[in-house]
């Protein structure tokens, strides 16, 4: 069994942050990996402890986001591979469809039992490069699952939490599946671990090596800018009594076009 894992290195969202003139100011020096990629990571690790087999965690991204990888390696994956997107000076802020176009390029050459990703990261939480990487690829696609199992044909049982419940869906070998947060407690890396993950094997890729160029990561969003989430107006009190006080909410309801 061999299990790919993709992870991102994203902003600590706890670290202090601003906006000024439109531009989010994050402290780009505390980055961590993102929790939902920490706990497809974990997901991977319980199956290949319970089955055996392989995990590769790959990440795109800068030089730092090999830190992000050496993490995920601390875990207990097997072998990383970082797709560095130094030298990118002409595409400024690569989005969901970027990254889905390098992973898929990535991915389309190579054999699996299954791709996880993180539903969503915490820098955006767009919760699209997933999906857009399996309509690239033409792969079976779960999203959202709180829990992952091996069924004895290779394939993959996955509970998912859906809008009005859980559901049970059944995924073949080359499926890729979304991971939600809620699924596992990830696993604090060891000494052990730490010292192992520094000797692993870490091999680096850029765009050439994918047979991709600028122009084909192109991002198709943009950002316009940021804003400050607007304060909540102070709400109306109403006294006068039970009937009364019913009728004007009635009325302020139907003023707003609100009993429809």
């Amino acid at each position: 069994m061999k299990i790919f894992v993709s992870v991102k290195m994203v902003p600590d969202v706890t670290a202090p942050m601003q906006i000024k003139n439109g531009e989010l100011i994050l402290d780009v020096d505390r980055t961590v990996l993102n929790a939902y990629d920490a706990s497809a990571v974990e997901e991977a690790l319980v199956l290949q402890e319970a089955h055996g087999g392989e995990v590769v965690v790959v990440s795109v991204g800068p030089s730092k986001a090999a830190e992000t990888l050496r993490k995920a390696l601390a875990m207990g994956a097997d072998s990383a591979v970082h797709i560095s997107t130094e030298g990118l000076e002409g595409v400024q802020g690569l989005d969901s469809y970027s990254y889905a176009k390098i992973l898929a390029a990535f991915y389309g050459g190579q054999q699996y039992d299954a791709l996880f990703f993180g539903k969503q990261s915490q820098d955006t939480d767009a919760g699209l490069t997933g999906s857009m990487v399996a309509e690239l690829l033409g792969v079976p696609y779960v999203s959202n699952a709180v829990g992952i199992t091996r069924e004895a044909d290779g394939g993959f049982l996955v509970k998912r939490q859906g809008d009005s419940g859980q559901e049970m869906v059944a995924a073949g070998v080359g499926c890729l599946i979304t991971c939600s947060n809620d699924m596992n407690e990830p696993r604090i890396p060891k000494l052990k671990g730490i010292m192992a993950s520094k000797k692993k094997p870490l091999e680096v890729l850029n765009l050439g090596d994918l047979g991709l160029n600028e122009g084909d990561v192109a991002p198709k969003t943009h950002v316009a800018a940021y804003g400050e989430i607007p304060a909540r107006q102070a709400g109306q009190k109403f006294s006068e009594g039970a009937a009364e006080d019913a009728g004007k909410v009635a009325e302020l309801l139907e003023q707003n076009d609100l009993l429809s």
